[in-house]
């Protein structure tokens, strides 16, 4: 049996999961604000222990690679390392974007789209995303877009588009289309669990040492002006 230990904390969701050949037999998430480092270790701990599990009993262990927060992807990122390094599991990742089409499946059950295009917010108008067919192969490259009453216009004319993450409901307003589709939601850890088990099928690890997550941007550190003594 394959067994995955999933974590998703690209967004303000934090969640977790356990997966069996590709299937959920375990979950916990919160919304709770700025909860991931305190709650990711947690979840994967309540976990093994309601199944009766250590994690020398799984077989890898998958984050989310983003794009996604820094922080949110930092807490998700140092967490599934420290398990690896203490149990010598191998590492895979799953980009963001591909676990929201994956959730598209379940999300829009019964509804057959065109393209998929899966959004994650970058607050203002600005989003990063890429374009999926429905079978989840990804067209485009991911890129940061900013929305306007034209983006995404070829796809629209294709047919029907679902939009779909926490960055599709501030477009609703913007792209008007008959053809446009739109799903709020965060990505969950219990969409990992199909991209995570091609990856492991695949042997499509990470290197634990190296691996960096994609941010949405660029992490500057910066000096505070203010005069503390």
């Amino acid at each position: 049996m394959e067994r995955i230990i999933l974590i998703e904390t690209s967004t303000a969701l934090c969640s977790a999961a356990i997966s069996e050949d590709g299937k959920i037999t375990a979950y916990r998430e919160s919304s709770a604000p700025k909860a991931h480092a305190s709650l990711t270790a947690v979840f994967i701990q309540e976990m093994l222990e309601e199944k009766g599990l250590d994690i020398s009993d799984c077989d890898a262990v998958c984050v989310s690679m983003g794009p996604g927060s820094y922080t949110g992807l930092r807490v998700g990122v140092s967490t599934a390392k420290g398990l690896c390094f203490g149990s010598g599991k191998p590492l895979i990742a799953v980009g963001t974007l591909d676990t929201l089409v994956a959730q598209a499946a379940s999300e829009a059950e019964g509804t057959s789209y065109r393209h998929i295009i899966p959004m994650i917010d970058a607050r203002r108008m600005e989003v990063y995303s890429a374009v999926f067919s429905p079978d989840g192969r990804q067209i485009t490259e991911t890129a940061p877009v900013i929305i306007d009453e034209n983006s995404f216009a070829q796809y629209l004319e294709e047919g029907d588009v679902l939009f779909i993450g926490d960055g599709a409901g501030k477009c609703a307003d913007v792209i008007t289309h008959p053809n446009a589709h739109f799903i709020q939601c965060n990505p969950k850890a219990s969409s990992m669990a199909q991209p995570a088990s091609a990856a492991y099928k695949e042997k499509r690890f990470k290197d634990v040492a190296y691996f960096e997550p994609f941010y949405l941007k660029e992490f500057v550190a910066t000096v505070s002006r203010k005069k503390l003594f």
